[in-house]
């Protein structure tokens, strides 16, 4: 029966990714009709006009990572969700996007070029996961609360270390402001040639341990009692989860709250099963960060905001209602 709940679903966020797809690479500055919009796919189209660039060396770069960008992040913070069991854990207020955005300005402050603001992306990411591991530790096993605390408390310093090295560099680069609210725009054939297959396997991985998040659901002593080892399980998780964050804000920078929001919204259509939850999160994210950036360049066309603060406002509404519905203190 799972099975074939399991192909209904994905044949139905099949279809919706593929209209989304198609509408993000039609509707823009310039306005692109379906059937010229297949010829151009196919290589059929008359050559000479600015619809080929326009196709293939811009908007299907960016949607494409907004695909990867939009899925990964929903993935993890459905996974950092289900080893925390905290409704309010995803990897912006986990401080791992903070971290990776870190070790890109870094990079971009030293005059470092690709890949090299890659690899300082992971690295600050990764300090962030040994950090917040090693902190919410406690006789052993990895503490819930103090994991989400210590994230956020990471997150509030390299946001503020952020500040500081942008304080640092010259006016030229000051428009890097503008890619730490999150934005699509720096989306390239070589970025999407590694961001989007790491994507989709690390996000496959991580779904392949679903049913084990099920049975951490009913706590740590049961868990092991079904011959589950919880410690094992939340550090992988946690490091493939964070390694994936780390690649994805080294392109896309601070995109938050995709993470928080898309696991409920397919808690409330799917139910509480990870087995569905989680791969279906890769692709509502999908969907969710391919319409945000539709908005973030278009609202204002010819102008654009970034993607990041589009995200914000749906996101925003909905943090608060996750504190007053799980804290009765809020």
């Amino acid at each position: 029966m799972l099975l074939k709940r399991f192909s209904l679903y994905l044949l139905i966020n099949l279809f919706i990714l593929l209209v989304f797809f198609f509408a993000a690479l039609s509707i823009g500055a310039v306005s692109i009709s379906f059937s010229d919009l297949l010829q151009i796919l196919t290589g059929t189209f008359p050559p000479g006009g600015i619809e080929y660039p326009v196709i293939l060396d811009i908007r299907l770069p960016r949607i494409l990572l907004a695909i990867a960008v939009g899925g990964g992040l929903s993935v993890a913070g459905a996974v950092f969700q289900a080893i925390v069991l905290n409704p309010l854990a995803e990897p912006y207020i986990l401080g791992v996007s903070s971290g990776g955005t870190f070790g890109v300005v870094l990079a971009f402050w030293l005059g470092l070029a690709f890949p090299i603001p890659q690899i300082m992306s992971f690295a600050g990411a990764s300090v962030v996961i040994l950090l917040v591991l090693f902190l919410s530790s406690r006789f052993g096993e990895i503490d819930p609360n103090r994991l989400l605390l210590t994230g956020v408390m990471a997150g509030a310093f390299f946001a503020a270390a952020i500040l500081l090295l942008m304080n640092l560099m010259n006016d030229s680069l000051r428009n890097i402001l503008f890619w730490l609210t999150g934005s699509l725009s720096l989306a390239d054939r070589d970025a999407v040639r590694y961001i989007f297959p790491l994507s989709i396997a690390v996000s496959v991985i991580l779904s392949l341990f679903s049913y084990q998040f099920n049975i951490l659901s009913l706590g740590d002593d049961q868990a092991k009692s079904l011959g589950l080892n919880p410690r094992k399980l939340k550090i992988t998780a946690y490091l493939l989860s964070s390694f994936l964050v780390g690649i994805l804000v080294s392109v896309s920078g601070i995109i938050g709250f995709v993470g928080l929001i898309i696991p409920h919204v397919c808690r409330m259509i799917y139910g509480y099963d990870n087995r569905v939850v989680i791969p279906f999160s890769f692709f509502a994210g999908a969907v969710f960060l391919i319409a945000a950036d539709l908005i973030s360049r278009t609202i204002l066309a010819p102008a654009e905001i970034p993607v990041g603060a589009v995200t914000a406002v749906f996101g925003a509404p909905v943090f608060i209602y996750l504190l007053r519905k799980n804290f009765n203190w809020f």
